[in-house]
């Protein structure tokens, strides 16, 4: 049964503090809350709950409840805003990040979409080949948005990271939607997690 959780921050505590001087770029915050996910049970618990997030305008199915963090950042010479609510579920950490734009100019869109597919990607020393994917409007509709999948290894100890990912740019926010694990979670949990995935 879905529950409705109105998200407060927290941030990441001491268990992934030791490897957030190896993030570079907002994007490897994933990359550090898989380490967390890495402490839980090893019997994936898929306990589905939907998170409405009004400031930021979606809402979506996380598998466990969320942490939330934020962090200022930099992009094409602007300073934004990037909010972020990760939950873990066995070895793998689902997430969604919302940065906040200074203006909704479709190049800044470009650019941070870029910057955002191209940071996840350089985590598992990949290279993103993007392909178009559509993102449901909760008023009903759709946008278009773009999907990408890259393996490698990351980490001092190189290992094993699948990145999943889907990114679309609406009004002053661009998204990204990512499920980072050491193997692919089932099929079924991860279209739950991106069709769940709704604009306002």
């Amino acid at each position: 049964m879905k529950r409705v959780f109105s998200v407060v921050p927290v941030y990441f505590g001491r268990a992934a503090a030791r490897f957030l001087p190896m993030i570079t770029s907002p994007a490897r915050l994933l990359c550090a809350s898989v380490a967390c996910g890495a402490l839980l049970a090893c019997t994936p618990s898929y306990d589905w709950r939907t998170v409405m997030n009004n400031d930021d305008g979606y809402e979506v199915t996380l598998p466990a409840k969320p942490r939330a963090n934020e962090r200022k950042i930099e992009i094409a010479g602007q300073p934004m805003t990037m909010r972020m609510q990760t939950a873990e579920a066995g070895d793998a950490v689902f997430a969604v990040g919302a940065v906040v734009l200074p203006n909704a100019d479709p190049a800044l869109q470009r650019a941070t979409l870029d910057f955002l597919q191209q940071g996840l990607a350089h985590n598992v020393n990949a290279t993103p080949d993007a392909r178009a994917t559509q993102i449901d409007l909760a008023a009903g509709g759709r946008v278009l948005g773009s999907e990408i999948e890259v393996k490698g290894e990351s980490g001092d100890k190189r290992e094993a990271r699948t990145i999943h990912a889907r990114f679309v740019a609406r009004g002053v926010h661009v998204y990204q939607l990512v499920i980072v694990s050491d193997k692919s979670p089932p099929r079924e949990q991860a279209d739950q997690f991106f069709t769940s995935f709704k604009l306002f």
